[in-house]
């Protein structure tokens, strides 16, 4: 009995729903010459709320066999405006529209639509003509006119193009070399100038000066190359001040001596011994030994020293490389450009 009950409630329920809910569909005209088109309307009255679903229909979809459906669109939430056309003369049963409300499928009323034919008098010849020729259109000067005035720009670009790379060829590269010499290190030149005294015979020279003078030079240098500080520059005692951190005493004893010999007899007047002379060269020649250093580079990169001119024609150089570059470029997406607008035009 409960079971009953309850199947009668729920049917009784659908029916209130169904009383409720109703689709109307209505065409603006029920004629039309083939090729028109026509729009039929379907409105759907629903409870407020409620979940309204339309169809999808693809153009040129048939409605029914010989109606197409052109395009359907929602202008509300429950109104959709289905435009149709036809090709053949005929009286069309257009089939009930339907759509789904809360998920239940509800129908309109079935239309009908006549599409009437068009008649064509076929005896009088004169009103049907042969076909056309192709015709040619008409020139129109806002057409080409981009094309012409790029055209006449790459050509420009061309004739700057060319005069920059005959510029470019007339300007010679610079070409330099760099060269990898032997490199003598401190103490080698240091012993081929303390040779070079030792065969001018300055040792035994009555100019005592000029001995002394390259002597000390001669070892200036080589501290200076060897300890890395301005020893040309410095006096006697501020070289041996700086050099207490780097040699023995002993060593450093004897080169104070030399040093103060040569302030001596290059300032004072003062006259040495010969043998004071030889003490002094060898003194100096075991500084030398004693500090030399053989962990040294052997070679020296000599890199050629370019003129003002030299530079100025390489920078010259590279900027019309640069330019060059971006002008062929330039050129050839203007050629493209061109190229396909003419062929657009054309075919």
């Amino acid at each position: 009995m409960k079971k009953r009950l309850f199947i009668l409630i729920a049917m009784v329920q659908t029916l209130c729903c169904m009383a409720q809910t109703s689709v109307e569909a209505r065409i603006d005209s029920i004629e039309m010459v083939m090729g028109e088109q026509v729009h039929v309307t379907v409105t759907v009255h629903a409870p407020a709320g409620a979940r309204i679903d339309f169809p999808k229909y693809q153009r040129t979809q048939q409605l029914t066999p010989g109606v197409e459906v052109l395009e359907a669109h929602n202008e509300a939430p429950n109104i959709q405006v289905l435009t149709l056309t036809s090709f053949d003369e005929n009286l069309y049963y257009l089939p009930p529209f339907a759509a789904i409300v809360n998920g239940d499928t509800c129908k309109s009323q079935s239309l009908a639509l006549k599409v009437l034919g068009i008649d064509v008098d076929t005896t009088d010849y004169k009103k049907f003509y042969g076909p056309k020729d192709v015709q040619d259109n008409p020139f129109l000067w806002s057409e080409w006119a981009p094309l012409f005035w790029f055209s006449v720009l790459l050509l420009i670009l061309v004739a700057v193009t060319c005069y920059l790379i005959v510029r470019l060829r007339d300007n010679k590269p610079i070409i330099t070399y760099v060269r990898i010499v032997k490199k003598l290190l401190p103490h080698q030149k240091a012993m081929q100038e303390i040779e070079q005294i030792k065969a001018d015979k300055m040792v035994t020279s009555e100019n005592q000066k000029e001995y002394y003078t390259k002597l000390t030079d001669t070892i200036r240098r080589y501290i200076e190359e060897r300890y890395g500080f301005s020893a040309m520059e410095m006096t006697s005692s501020q070289i041996i001040e700086r050099l207490m951190q780097e040699g023995d005493q002993k060593s450093l004893d004897e080169l104070r001596g030399l040093f103060q010999t040569a302030d001596l007899v290059k300032f004072a007047k003062y006259s040495t011994m010969l043998n004071e002379n030889d003490m002094n060269l060898v003194n100096a020649v075991e500084f030398i030994n004693s500090t030399k250093s053989e962990n040294q580079p052997t070679e020296e990169v000599v890199r050629p020293q370019l003129s003002e001119a030299d530079q100025r024609s390489i920078k010259t150089r590279r900027w019309l490389k640069l330019v060059i570059t971006l002008l062929v470029v330039a050129i050839v997406a203007i050629l493209v450009y061109v190229a396909y607008g003419v062929w657009q035009l054309v075919a």
